[in-house]
């Protein structure tokens, strides 16, 4: 396993863990959602990092993390919800919502992995604020999509914006630790 797949594992391994325990408090009360109530719920936490970012102040005092790993989780229930479009059940049982979430999670980190290998890691150049304004692009192209019933005429569709959502707030958390662990060296 490379480094990269070894601090993803970590990371999902957070982001999983709140999942869960959000499903065992809450159910699966978000299959009420419609899909663009889940894109506007990332585009809040996006837009609250950025605006973090660009005024230097978090007056709530928050963690960002905690956003990013909100992202994606709600990216992870926008593809489930895509996937269960036509399954009206309101509630899941946690053994199959996990199951779902776990198999959206491993759809992605393999797309991570091809383009990873074909970019050259080029991410680890960027900055935290330029993968946010990614997401945030992201997310108006999905919005878009959602504005035209779901029909492009090019373009790849929404469920390759959500897995590129996850994977860049991924890259996020993984560089927000390496940046904090340099500052404590």
């Amino acid at each position: 396993m490379t480094v990269t797949e070894q601090q993803f594992a970590k990371e999902i391994d957070v982001c999983r863990n709140v999942f869960f325990k959000k499903t065992r408090d809450y159910g699966t009360s978000w299959r009420i959602l419609r899909m663009s109530s889940i894109t506007d719920q990332i585009f809040i936490k996006a837009n609250r990092i950025r605006n973090i970012e660009e005024l230097g102040e978090n007056i709530i005092g928050d963690d960002p993390r905690d956003e990013y790993i909100a992202m994606v989780n709600y990216a992870v229930m926008a593809l489930i919800q895509q996937e269960l479009c036509d399954d009206k059940r309101q509630e899941l049982d946690i053994d199959t919502t996990m199951a779902l979430y776990d198999k959206h999670l491993k759809r992605t980190v393999d797309l991570m992995l091809a383009k990873n290998h074909d970019y050259g890691e080029a991410w680890r150049q960027m900055r935290v604020s330029s993968m946010t304004d990614l997401i945030l692009m992201k997310l108006r192209r999905i919005k878009q999509i959602e504005d035209n019933n779901g029909k492009t005429l090019i373009s790849e569709g929404v469920e390759g914006g959500y897995m590129d959502i996850i994977n860049y707030s991924l890259f996020c958390l993984i560089r927000l630790n390496e940046n904090e662990n340099k500052e404590k060296e």
